[in-house]
């Protein structure tokens, strides 16, 4: 079976036939991804009281679901007159599928890649009722259930976004991101040149105090450990440089921190850069932030390689500041994570530990050598006698 499959008797309770989509995973999250009305309170209770069965044994929420079995729930609970209904999404106007299915620039049996325009946002919230989400019924295509999304860019960052087409999917590309095995590629435009061309930035960021959590920075004392690579395609003088950006972590806005605190600024990112962040003449106020190619393992075997063309303001700017734009494409990806600061500490311990070693194991190789000499002339001089 590919799909979890639901059948109902004449006393309500409801057996589903879990899908290959759902294989190994827990109890409590297959409630979350097909019944979301049902409470994680209502599952540990139905489970405790023994309703819900598996194969018609007990289970419990925290137990694996196979492809093939079949789990009996109990016949739905009424909804109190508290709990709000959940809203329904508006249906898509046929401009926004039209608007939604151009975006796709890569597609198959699992997943879809975006070339997200800057000025979109990723997800919903307060006031934010136009974003990628929301457009995510348009591309289900043929499949048998709505897209997924498994990471996020910034509103104002253009670029490839990866979105999950079934379930399975969403579950491996998530294990991958947080084992950070996925790559990702940035471009951006930065204010002034950095004095090292291919350089590590490794500050540790968080939540800055007073924002509410809409801002981020620099935090030695509690931040999280963010490291950045950054390698500069071409520069314009001392004005401006294009440069490569590649996250090894995957903190809110660390791109846009780190490349302000060692004093370059992301073009556009006022929120960081402030009003040092804007370049005169005709380039464009608008962030130069890109996510330019993503590579990831693919679930069924191989990988998904995408690259996503440049919004039209920044690939203008690159144009007006005299920049070649088959340079960027030039530079290899990195296949092996750098060592961190911690790991070459550790590794430079290591080594001067070995030579310690090394070196007490020779002097005592020569305190052992002159006693046996010494000993050797004694004897000597008592056989002598």
């Amino acid at each position: 079976m590919n799909d979890t499959t639901d059948t109902a008797r004449d006393d309500g309770v409801r057996q589903f036939t879990i899908g290959y989509d759902d294989d190994d995973i827990r109890v409590d999250r297959w409630f979350k991804r097909h019944l979301t009305a049902v409470s994680f309170t209502t599952v540990a209770k139905w489970a405790r009281t023994g309703q819900l069965r598996l194969d018609g044994a007990r289970v419990g929420p925290g137990d694996r679901l196979r492809a093939g079995q079949v789990l009996r729930v109990p016949p739905a609970e009424p909804v109190r007159a508290t709990e709000k209904p959940k809203r329904e999404r508006a249906p898509l106007s046929a401009d926004e599928e039209s608007f939604a299915r151009e975006l796709v620039i890569h597609k198959d049996a699992q997943a879809l890649v975006l070339n997200k325009p800057p000025g979109l946002a990723t997800q919903g919230g307060t006031k934010t009722t136009s974003h990628v989400d929301g457009l995510l019924d348009a591309l289900q295509y043929e499949g048998e259930s709505r897209p997924k999304l498994v990471h996020r860019l910034d509103k104002d960052t253009s670029g490839a976004l990866l979105v999950a087409r079934t379930s399975r999917a969403a579950a491996f590309f998530a294990k991958t991101f947080s084992s950070r095995t996925a790559k990702k590629v940035y471009w951006a435009l930065v204010v002034g040149v950095p004095s090292i061309e291919d350089g590590m930035v490794e500050l540790p960021i968080g939540k800055q105090p007073g924002t509410g959590g809409e801002k981020i920075h620099v935090d030695e004392a509690e931040g999280s450990p963010a490291r950045t690579r950054y390698r500069i395609i071409e520069r314009a003088g001392n004005r401006a440089c294009w440069v490569e950006l590649q996250p090894f972590t995957g903190r809110t806005h660390q791109l846009r921190v780190h490349m302000s605190a060692i004093g370059h600024p992301i073009v556009g990112d006022g929120k960081y850069g402030g009003i040092a962040a804007f370049l005169t003449g005709n380039i464009s106020r608008k962030m130069h932030l890109h996510a330019r190619r993503i590579r990831v393992d693919h679930p069924d075997g191989g990988e998904i390689d995408v690259t996503a063309e440049l919004p039209t303001h920044f690939a203008e700017s690159l144009k007006s500041l005299g920049f070649e734009p088959m340079a960027g494409d030039m530079m290899p990806l990195d296949t092996k994570l750098p060592p961190t600061r911690e790991e070459k500490k550790a590794k430079a311990r290591a080594h001067a530990k070995g030579v310690r070693k090394e070196r007490r194991g020779e002097r005592r190789g020569r305190g052992d050598a002159e006693r046996g000499s010494a000993g050797r002339g004694d004897g000597g001089a008592r056989k002598g006698r």
